[in-house]
């Protein structure tokens, strides 16, 4: 395994740590709720939800992260600003974690943003995310919100491939003025996690396997990704049986957390129960890899507790 000579970030983000040497933090994983297809939900525009269901769902993932030692960030995606109240009044019910705010609107995302932040909730939420497709108007709406955690969705359609991806994130390359390393600055954000964006295998996903490497290298900054969205565009795949399909999603997690991912964005939450094991056994087997490398796990590591 391998150490890297630049000094690693720790970003702690509502009791959660992200970062640190390959071995040293376990991996933090992330299962999303609510998304759209979600059989659990009954009416995304207004948010209406099998709430028993629910519970089930985020209880069993906060319980196989207590018995690994991998933590567990809950990522909320909503249709609707509407949508998203009902689903944190819930949340913060049932869950204390840090959560993930997510729409494939940017008027929702920038409401989700100010509405944990006039609630007392922004210490835990995490943008997700600033990217490319971030306008003035939801510039403004991240400035003027308390959230300062974000995901730095760093894909750059202009030049697919890490070289892009790394101007993205410095200079903005030749899509933007700026890059979104300081334009989060900028925007009052202070935990910063890099994504790379993770497009279908075929067009070039593993790239996002070497820019983890690399990203954090250059930058020192936790690094992650989406990298289920590479199994579940795989056509291929798709005519495969539930059991084919979980052992390629298990497969992508462990390619992620031994390129030196600090997170896993690992898809659906009922997930959780075939992610975890495997997330604790690459972090088990990555800390035992590193030991003579002057790289020891936190206390909490699934080493301490599952060996």
């Amino acid at each position: 395994m391998y150490r890297f000579e630049r000094k690693q970030s720790i970003l702690n983000i509502s009791g959660v740590k992200f970062g640190g040497q390959p071995g040293e933090f376990p991996t933090v994983l992330a299962g999303t709720i609510f998304y759209h297809g979600h059989k659990i939900v009954q009416n995304e525009d207004l948010g209406l939800f099998d709430r028993q269901e629910a519970e089930k769902l985020i209880f069993r993932q906060a319980e196989l992260s207590e018995e690994t030692g991998n933590p567990a960030v809950l990522h909320i995606y909503s249709k609707t600003a509407k949508a998203f109240e009902r689903y944190l009044n819930f949340v913060k019910e049932v869950w204390n974690g840090p959560f993930i705010i997510d729409s494939a609107d940017s008027v929702v995302r920038s409401s989700m943003a100010h509405l944990v932040s006039e609630l007392g909730y922004a210490d835990q939420a995490i943008y997700n995310s600033i990217s490319i497709a971030t306008g003035a108007f939801e510039e403004k709406m991240i400035r003027d919100s308390e959230v300062d955690s974000a995901i730095l969705l760093a894909f750059n359609p202009a030049e697919p491939g890490v070289n892009g991806t790394i101007k993205m994130l410095q200079t903005g390359g030749s899509v933007q003025e700026k890059g979104l390393i300081p334009l989060a600055n900028e925007l009052g954000i202070v935990n910063l996690l890099i994504d790379p964006g993770v497009v279908p295998l075929g067009s070039g996903a593993g790239a996002a396997l070497r820019f983890s490497v690399l990203a954090k290298a250059k930058f020192g900054l936790p690094v992650g990704s989406g990298i289920h969205n590479a199994v579940s565009s795989w056509p291929w795949l798709k005519s495969r049986g539930l059991q084919d399909k979980r052992c390629c999603d298990a497969a992508a997690t462990a390619l992620q957390q031994l390129s030196g991912g600090d997170f896993v964005l690992y898809g659906p939450i009922e997930n959780s129960d075939f992610i975890f094991p495997v997330a604790a056994m690459v972090d088990i087997m990555m800390t035992e890899a590193v030991r003579d490398l002057d790289v020891w796990p936190a206390v909490g590591h699934p080493v301490h507790r599952l060996v």
